[in-house]
């Protein structure tokens, strides 16, 4: 296999056991599941070659990006070869009348803001990680901002990506909106690296707006911030973050990040607009979230105050980690419907409570989405299996509410076996079918998404 894949002549090829190791698991608790190669492209064309080489050799084909996904994405269950998309890293063009741009996979949310710095243009999507775009693209990823710029999704104008049998497409053009034929940007959008391998991304940016504005806000009680949220969204603030946190995750984030904030259930805002906007939107968010039992509503104006805020909020996963030493994290996500989100968040809470797992929370709560970041033993097999059956749980709970068994951590193979019950057979005979006809020796990151309906793996909770 090796000397097939050497001769696609890519840049780099490695059989090293740290570097399989690196490459078969991402930031979840799943197990590693190492590749039996990993490869390094430069180009497009170089990734079109390993492809095509792999495919005449029914070979597994899996794409990495900064291996920051949480379901086991990148796991290779088959075996296989890895492409690691990192290489590609050149940003093609910004075209800033326009407002959007073209990059490669390999280019990081971080790297391309900084280089748009002085356009007067920024990228919107912030997942916390300073993620790969195209792995972004890939995951469908979300995060602070999509309250008010939405996800990956409504950001992907179009995509170059390699097919299964080595083909190079490209979807989309370069406008807001098009009737023409079918949206295949938005089909790989979101696919996982079943369908194709995305090598470039062409993204719409956003004026920087002329005043940002942060503030923190602590609660009595979850009942009240969670409600405080329902009552904002009603009433169509245009907030553009409103973050969550537990006062469990407060203490984390305290000693973690330095921090002084009061350990109570805290809302985390920004507001983004002209001056005049700006400082409407905060008074009335301000006098909406007092008649909830809000206080210490404290603000964050300067550029250095709202960084470390906004920096100690993405860090609370690490935080979380932090306060058992020598445990692991076992994050999940859910989404429900806004009118549900108060029940589903103290519902979740209590299922972690009663099973004796810590678990601090963290919501992106303008859409109705949070994450438990359970923090377990590994060494601790009931812990493990109780963690395990709390994620079944709040994945039935969000189920029975009308929402979704992930918000934005996607499926991999550690939420495959929840499709059925929320999409029933027929969508997953659609999925199936797209999958076949486009990847028919199903090469590409196999034993995930498009799975035929029946092969999913049992609940690894029971």
């Amino acid at each position: 296999m090796y000397s097939l894949v050497g001769a696609a002549k890519v840049a780099r090829l490695s059989t090293a056991a740290a570097v399989l190791a690196t490459h078969g698991k991402d930031e979840s608790w799943h197990p590693c599941i190492p590749p039996d190669a990993v490869v390094y492209p430069r180009s497009t064309e170089q990734v079109s070659r390993v492809v095509a080489a792999c495919a005449r050799s029914r070979i597994p084909v899996i794409p990495f990006g900064t291996g920051t996904s949480l379901e086991g994405h990148i796991a290779a269950p088959s075996g296989g070869v890895c492409i690691d998309l990192m290489q590609m890293a050149n940003i093609i063009e910004v075209n800033a009348e326009d407002m959007d741009c073209r990059v490669e996979a390999g280019v990081t949310r971080k790297a391309l803001n900084e280089h748009l710095r002085d356009t007067g243009l920024f990228f919107a999507v912030d997942p916390g990680a300073d993620a790969s775009l195209g792995g972004m693209a890939a995951t469908r990823a979300s995060g602070t901002n999509a309250v008010r710029y939405g996800t990956v999704r409504e950001n992907v104008l179009g995509l170059t990506a390699v097919l299964a049998d080595g083909s190079i497409v490209k979807t989309g053009r370069r406008v807001r909106k098009s009737s023409a034929g079918y949206d295949l940007t938005h089909l790989l959008v979101g696919s996982e690296g079943t369908l194709g391998v995305i090598t470039e991304v062409s993204l719409r940016l956003y004026g920087q707006p002329e005043a940002v504005s942060a503030a923190v806000c602590t609660f009595d009680s979850m009942q009240g911030a969670v409600d405080s949220v329902v009552a904002i969204l009603q009433c169509s603030i245009p907030v553009a973050r409103m973050e969550l946190l537990d006062e469990v995750t407060i203490q984390a984030v305290n000693a973690y990040s330095n921090m002084q904030l009061a350990p109570a259930p805290t809302l985390c805002f920004e507001f983004h607009g002209s001056q005049a906007s700006v400082q409407e939107q905060a008074e009335v968010v301000g006098d909406l979230v007092r008649d909830f039992g809000g206080a210490s509503f404290t603000w964050a104006n300067a550029p250095e105050e709202r960084s470390k805020l906004w920096a100690a909020r993405h860090s609370a996963y690490w935080a979380s980690i932090a306060m058992r030493p020598g445990c692991k994290g076992f994050p999940t996500d859910v989404c429900v419907p806004i009118s549900r989100l108060t029940e589903s968040i103290l519902t979740a809470q209590k299922m972690c409570k009663d099973a004796g797992i810590l678990a601090p929370m963290v919501g992106h709560v303008g859409d109705a989405n949070f994450h438990m970041m359970m923090i377990v033993d590994p060494e601790d097999e009931g812990e493990v299996q109780r963690a395990r059956q709390i994620v079944v749980d709040m994945v039935h709970m969000a189920q029975s509410m009308g929402g979704t068994c992930t918000g934005e951590h996607g499926v991999g193979y550690g939420k495959l076996e929840h499709l059925e019950a929320e999409h029933g057979l027929a969508p997953l005979h659609m999925m199936h079918a797209i999958k076949q006809a486009l990847d028919p020796h199903n090469i590409l990151n196999p034993g995930k998404l498009g799975s035929p309906p029946g092969s999913f793996v049992a609940s690894r909770a029971e």
